[in-house]
């Protein structure tokens, strides 16, 4: 039995677009998800958030089906335009309403909410007014994240800012490959220090308010590894290391961003305050930890900014999941040991690990899902691998709870603990669910 820390948080976890639907009931103003997936050749199919789950009209049903499958804690996230339609200015009660409802039913329950406040959904009309590269979403963020506090403050016990914000300035503003849709890489650093900021801004206001919880950032670091001992696939090495992983823990750590890497930017480099650094710097609980891919790094000239070729690999043994993510679970050790070796061994949680497999009921409508049990199982062991080497880690979280909308992917990818059928919404417990409930109930793995 690998036996986890007295404590130690088991959990699932979802986030607001990919499973809610309902964009434009009871006051919801448009995100950039929204606007994103309505437009033509953006998503897989021409697939949207629209219902996805139906999570909002079936909330109750969901707690009371996490319960039953004795899961701790949900790690949710908020919609920004169903609290604030307009991304700042007057209160939507219904939309907040849903969230207070949620905690409340999480709590009777007995399930500890663990509360996102931005999972890529930025207000749309904010975005037309220059989006996180407009200095002012700091402040536009900090009124929002004050609004959730006090209706909710009093009873989740942890909360986290923003969700990967790697994603949102490099796939949203750099590549353009998810919403808003931005293919400018100076726009994207910009994005990356404002999230930054946004986040502290948050942290700020949060603590302000004396709320008996922590706070943190999720991030989301691949591990990164040279292709070979040439000195330029290390040096690239590095620059993806320290554009995923140094130029958000740096700053957060010890208030700087990597030196040779802002050099390397060159006119991409980001415009900041005298300031702004001091005010990042230490502002966090905890941070969380997504953890997906390892990577093969090796120069190449036509590489893009960073000059460099990065390949997901799988660890001897492994295979592929159905994002074609090649499977490393020692790559979560690295990581983990990583952060406890060179930032300080912060409080760390891992708020998302998960796969896509080919799931589909069988002729008795069981979903058998052993790939996704063996994924999870090779990760907690991971996980627990670097607990026994001093990393503090406080939670494990699977991602998803239920099958949803993979972002630009659709619904084709199933990531879900919980088999969706889209037609009829109905919920179908795969094995793997049964079997991290049970590994969540006796505190480790057998």
């Amino acid at each position: 039995m690998h036996e986890f820390p007295e404590n130690f948080l088991w959990g699932v976890s979802t986030s607001a677009y990919q499973i809610e639907g309902a964009w434009n009931e009871d006051g919801r103003g448009e995100s950039v998800w929204d606007a994103f997936a309505h437009r033509p050749h953006t998503t897989h199919h021409g697939e949207n958030g629209d219902i996805a789950c139906d999570h909002y009209h079936r909330m109750p049903e969901d707690v009371a089906l996490m319960k039953s499958l004795g899961i701790p804690a949900y790690h949710f996230s908020i919609s920004w335009t169903r609290v604030l339609p307009a991304g700042i200015g007057a209160v939507n009660e219904k939309g907040l309403d849903f969230y207070d409802r949620l905690v409340d039913e999480l709590l009777a329950a007995g399930i500890t909410p663990m509360a996102v406040l931005h999972h890529w959904d930025f207000p749309q009309v904010l975005q037309e007014l220059g989006g996180w590269v407009n200095r002012a979403s700091v402040d536009w963020f900090a009124e929002f994240a004050a609004v959730v506090f006090d209706r909710l403050g009093d009873r989740v016990p942890l909360w986290a800012t923003i969700n990967e914000p790697w994603v949102v300035a490099f796939l949203g503003y750099g590549a353009g490959i998810f919403a808003p849709g931005v293919c400018d890489y100076t726009q994207a650093y910009q994005t990356l220090h404002h999230l930054l900021l946004a986040h502290a801004a948050a942290v700020r206001v949060f603590r302000q308010g004396n709320h008996p919880a922590e706070i943190g950032i999720i991030l989301n670091p691949d591990r990164f590894i040279p292709a070979s001992n040439r000195t330029e696939d290390i040096a690239a090495c590095r620059r993806a290391y320290d554009e995923n992983v140094g130029m958000f823990l740096r700053p957060l750590v010890f208030g700087e961003y990597p030196a040779a890497f802002m050099d390397w930017l060159g006119v991409h480099r980001p415009v900041i305050f005298p300031d702004d650094l001091a005010k990042i710097k230490g502002s966090f609980d905890f941070l969380g930890v997504n953890y997906y891919r390892t990577a093969s790094v090796s120069h190449d000239v036509n590489g893009g900014l960073l000059k460099a070729n990065i390949r997901s690999i799988a660890e001897p043994g492994w295979g592929r999941t159905e994002m074609d993510w090649g499977i490393a679970p020692a790559g979560l050790t690295a990581v983990l040991l990583d952060w406890k070796e060179n930032y300080g061994n912060p409080k760390m949680i891992v708020t998302e690990n998960g796969a896509a497999f080919p799931d589909a009921p069988d002729a008795r409508g069981a979903v058998n899902d052993p790939a996704r049990i063996n994924f999870l199982r090779a990760h907690i062991e991971a996980t627990h691998a670097a607990i026994v080497r001093g990393a503090n880690v406080h939670g494990y979280f699977a991602w998803s709870f239920l099958d949803n909308f993979e972002w630009a992917e659709g619904y084709r990818p199933r990531f879900g603990l919980v088999y969706v059928d889209y037609r009829t919404q109905k919920r179908t417990p795969k094995a793997s669910a049964g079997w991290f409930g049970r590994v969540a109930q006796q505190n480790g793995l057998p």
